[in-house]
C-alpha cells in the first residue's frame, strides 16, 4: 500500500485547530477516496486488529483513565453510550414500608434507598437481594441521621410476615413472608468473602426526630440505565482525541518566555540551551485546546494545534456498584 503526500495524511488523521475553528473535522471512511493515487482506503479487519490497542493510564478503585488507539469515532461513541446505558447492576428497586414516621414521604425515601450503589462483583438475575432498615429515635433523645451503612444484608429473605386472612391456618407453619430463598446466599461462592453491602456507608437517607421510626424491606434487583437512571454503573463515561502540539519554529529567549506564559495548563518548560533559552512542549496530553498560545500576530506560523482522530483518551468513573475495570471489560 502507498503512502499519501503529507498534507493529504495531515487532513486524514489529524483535526487541525486554527485560532478561528478546527478544520479537517470529518472521518474519511469511503474506501475509494484515494484511489486515484492508488491508495486503499477501505476498513479491514486485519488492519484493524493489529492497529486497535488500548493502553492504561490510570486505575483506581472509583476511576479509570485509558488510551484507545486506532479507532473510529463512532466506535469510541458506542463504547460510552453501552458504559452509561446497558451494563446491568443491581439497585433497589421495590421497598414494603412496614412503619415511616419520618417527615420523608414514603416513595421519596424509596426513591432515595434506589439511588444508594450496591457492591456486588456477582449480580445474578435469578435472585433478588433483600435488605432491612429498622432505625429508632427514642423519645427525649437528640435527632439522629439515618446513613447507608444502616441497611442490612438479608440472605436468607424477607423477614417481613404476610398478612393473612385465613384463620384456620396451622399456627406450627413457618410464617410465609414476601420472599423464599431455596438457600441463603451467605453459601454463595461469591459471597462468602464478600458480602453485599451498600459501597458508601455515609449516604444520608433520611433524619430522624424523637419518636420517629423508619422500618423497611428493600429488594434489589439487576436492570440497565435504559430503564432508570439508578442502575446506572457509571458516574460519568467520556473520551476526547489526543492533543498533539507542534513547534513550526525554534523558539527561543523573550518569545519562549512569552510562549509559556500564554498557556494556562502549563503546557509548555523552557530548555537552557546554555547560549540562549528554546520553548519545548513538556506536557502535549495536559493541552485543551484553548487556543491562548496560537492568538496574537505571527503565533499560528509558530505553533500548530492538532487532534488525532484515531486515539481516544477515555475516562470512566464508576458509581461504585463494579469495578471501572470491570465495567469495561
Amino acid at each position: 500500500m502507498g503512502q499519501l503526500p503529507p498534507h493529504l495524511e495531515l487532513q486524514r488523521s489529524r483535526v487541525s485547530c486554527n485560532k478561528d475553528a478546527p478544520i479537517h473535522t470529518e472521518s474519511i471512511q469511503y474506501s475509494g477516496a484515494y484511489a486515484s493515487m492508488g491508495i486503499d482506503n477501505s476498513s479491514r479487519l486485519d488492519r484493524f486488529s493489529n492497529n486497535f490497542r488500548v493502553e492504561v493510564v490510570r486505575l483506581n478503585e472509583d476511576d479509570m483513565e485509558f488510551d484507545m488507539i486506532g479507532i473510529d469515532a463512532a466506535i469510541a461513541n458506542s463504547f460510552r453510550r453501552i458504559l452509561i446505558a446497558e451494563l446491568p447492576t443491581m439497585a433497589i428497586e421495590k421497598v414494603l414500608i412496614a412503619n415511616n414516621t419520618s417527615i420523608i414521604q414514603d416513595e421519596v425515601l424509596a426513591h432515595r434507598l434506589g439511588l444508594v450503589p450496591i457492591q456486588n462483583d456477582q449480580p445474578n438475575e435469578k435472585n433478588t437481594i433483600v435488605f432491612k432498615l429498622h432505625v429508632q429515635c427514642k423519645r427525649g433523645s437528640p435527632r439522629i441521621t439515618v446513613k447507608s451503612d444502616a441497611l442490612k444484608w438479608l440472605p436468607n429473605g424477607s423477614e417481613l410476615v404476610k398478612e393473612t386472612r385465613n384463620a384456620t391456618s396451622d399456627s406450627s407453619s413457618k410464617p410465609e413472608t414476601y420472599t423464599y430463598f431455596c438457600c441463603s446466599q451467605e453459601t454463595i461462592p461469591e459471597f462468602v468473602k464478600n458480602p453485599i453491602i451498600p459501597k458508601y456507608p455515609d449516604i444520608i437517607i433520611a433524619k430522624l426526630g424523637p419518636g420517629q421510626e423508619i422500618e423497611l424491606e428493600a429488594y434489589a434487583v439487576k436492570g440497565i440505565r435504559k430503564t432508570h437512571a439508578k442502575w446506572s454503573p457509571v458516574a460519568t463515561a467520556w473520551y476526547r482525541m489526543l492533543p498533539e502540539v507542534v513547534l513550526l519554529e525554534d523558539i527561543e529567549d523573550d518569545l519562549a518566555e512569552e510562549l509559556k506564559s500564554k498557556c494556562p495548563v502549563n503546557l509548555f518548560d523552557i530548555e537552557d540551551l546554555g547560549k540562549g533559552r528554546r520553548a519545548t512542549v513538556a506536557r502535549p496530553r495536559a493541552c485543551t485546546l484553548c487556543r491562548e498560545c496560537i492568538r496574537g500576530d505571527d503565533w499560528e506560523k509558530r505553533v500548530a494545534l492538532h487532534r488525532v482522530k484515531d486515539h481516544f483518551i477515555f475516562t470512566i468513573e464508576s458509581t461504585g456498584a463494579l469495578p471501572p475495570e470491570v465495567l469495561f471489560i
